[in-house]
C-alpha cells in the first residue's frame, strides 16, 4: 500500500544496513576541550574532520541529530562536480575561471571519495541533465532549456569534460561523464565510522546554540577549541543571521522495487535542477523536486514533507514509471540557498569559520568548501574565489 501523505517521514536511504543498524553516538555531557571542533556531521563537516585529523589535531564533532540525519543523508545521492550555477551562465560575482576551478576540485574530491569508500558505495556513472519536464518533450520550456544545455555542454568540453548529447524516453539533454551516484546516508555513516576509528570524538543529539570566541555551546555542555568549523547547510541562518543564506525545504519520495529499469544507470536531473532522480541497484526509484511550485511554502526550516509537493513528485514518478508502483518512503530536508549560488566560506571571528549555502549542490562542493575553511584557519590561506567570504 502506498504510504499516504502527510505521513511520518522516513528517508528511503535509511534501508541501508549501516543506517538501519546504526547504534548511535553519545550526546555531549559536560565541558570538553580539543584542538578543533566541527559543528555539523554531514558530508562537509566530516570532510573538515578528516582534514583536521590529517593535520594531527584532536577533533570533536557534534551534530544536532543523528549523523547523516540532515540534508547529508536525505539528498538525491548525486556526486556531481561543479557549482550549482551553470558554467556558461554569466554571473557578476563568479568568474569563468572560478567556476572552472570549482569543477576541478570537486572532481578531485569525487576521486578521493571513490578511493576511500570503494565502488560498492560510490557508483561511477554519467549525469543526465534533461531539458524541460521529465518524460515531456513537447513543452516549449524544454526547447529553451535544451538550447541552454547545448551552450553549457560546449563550456564543459572547453574545460576538459566529456559531454555528449542525450535523447531517450525521459527527454532530450546532455550526458556528463565521470560523475557518481550514492546512497548518501551510507556514504556519510561509513565515513563517520572510519573517522571514529582514526580518533575523532563524534557526538549526536547535541544541538549547538552558539559558536564564538573558541567555545561551542550545547544544552548539556561546551567544547573549547582553537579552531571551530560550523558546517551546517540548512538552518545556517539561524546560527548566524548575518549570513546571506536562506533555508528552503527539499522533498523526496521513494518507491518499492519496480522489477525493471525505468532509468539509465545515471543520476538524472531536469528543469534546471528542479527535478532529480535515480534508480538504485534494488530497482527502487528515488526522486525529488517541486520546490519551484511552492516557493513561498518551501521557504521554511520545517523539514516535514507536505502533501502538495509530495503529490507533485508522485506525478513525476507516475510519468517515469508508466505503470503501477508503491510509494514506501516520503521525506524532506533543510538546505541553504544563496542568491548568486556561490557557497559561503565566511570567517565569523578569529576562531570560527562558517560554511554552507550550497544551493542544493553540496555533496562535493560542501566537502571542498570545508577543507578550504580548515586551510584558512590553520594556514592563513585565502578563501578560494569560487566561495563567498563576505558576511553580508
Amino acid at each position: 500500500m502506498t504510504q499516504p501523505y502527510p505521513a511520518r517521514q522516513q528517508p528511503g536511504w535509511d534501508i541501508a544496513p549501516i543506517a538501519r543498524d546504526w547504534a548511535g553516538l553519545p550526546a555531549i555531557e559536560g565541558d570538553l576541550t580539543a584542538d578543533a571542533c566541527v559543528v555539523g556531521l554531514g558530508g562537509s563537516g566530516l570532510a573538515a574532520v578528516e582534514e583536521l585529523l590529517d593535520r594531527g589535531l584532536s577533533v570533536i564533532g557534534v551534530d544536532a541529530g543523528r549523523v547523516a540525519a540532515g540534508a547529508a543523508g536525505r539528498n538525491g545521492g548525486f556526486l556531481i562536480g561543479g557549482p550549482a550555477m551553470p558554467l556558461s551562465t554569466p554571473t557578476p560575482n563568479w568568474t569563468d575561471q572560478a567556476k572552472a576551478d570549482l569543477w576541478s576540485v570537486t572532481l578531485a574530491e569525487l576521486d578521493h571519495l571513490s578511493t576511500l569508500l570503494g565502488p560498492r558505495i560510490v557508483h561511477r556513472c554519467p549525469w543526465l541533465n534533461i531539458a524541460g519536464p521529465i518524460a515531456d518533450t513537447e513543452q516549449a520550456t524544454g526547447q529553451a532549456e535544451l538550447a541552454a544545455l547545448q551552450t553549457e555542454s560546449a563550456a564543459l568540453r572547453a574545460i576538459g569534460l566529456q559531454v555528449d548529447p542525450w535523447t531517450g524516453p525521459l527527454g532530450n539533454g546532455i550526458a556528463i561523464a565521470g560523475q557518481a551516484r550514492v546512497n548518501p546516508a551510507e556514504r556519510v555513516l561509513t565515513t563517520a565510522a572510519a573517522l571514529i576509528e582514526r580518533g575523532a570524538e563524534l557526538y549526536e543529539h547535541s544541538p549547538v546554540s552558539r559558536a564564538a570566541d573558541g567555545v561551542v555551546s550545547t544544552p548539556s555542555g561546551t567544547i573549547t577549541a582553537k579552531i571551530i568549523i560550523v558546517a551546517v547547510d540548512g538552518r545556517l541562518d539561524q546560527l548566524f543571521p548575518q549570513l546571506p543564506v536562506t533555508t528552503y525545504r527539499l522533498q523526496m519520495l521513494s518507491t518499492g522495487p519496480l522489477g525493471r529499469r525505468v532509468l539509465p544507470d545515471a543520476v538524472v536531473s531536469a528543469r534546471e535542477g528542479y527535478e532529480w532522480l535515480q534508480q538504485d541497484d534494488a530497482g527502487r526509484l528515488l526522486l525529488g523536486g517541486g520546490r519551484d511550485h511552492q516557493l513561498v511554502a518551501e521557504r521554511t526550516s520545517n523539514a516535514e514533507p507536505s502533501a502538495e509537493v509530495q503529490q507533485w513528485i508522485e506525478g513525476v514518478a507516475a510519468a517515469v514509471i508508466d505503470g503501477p508502483f508503491e510509494v514506501t518512503h516520503r521525506w524532506a530536508a533543510s538546505v541553504g540557498y544563496t542568491e548568486d549560488e556561490r557557497p559561503l566560506c565566511v570567517p565569523i571571528d578569529q576562531t570560527v569559520m562558517a560554511v554552507g549555502g550550497y544551493s542544493g549542490h553540496g555533496n562535493l562542493v560542501g566537502a571542498v568548501n570545508a577543507r578550504a575553511a580548515v586551510r584558512h584557519l590553520l594556514d592563513g590561506a585565502a578563501v578560494p574565489d569560487w566561495a563567498n567570504s563576505t558576511p553580508a
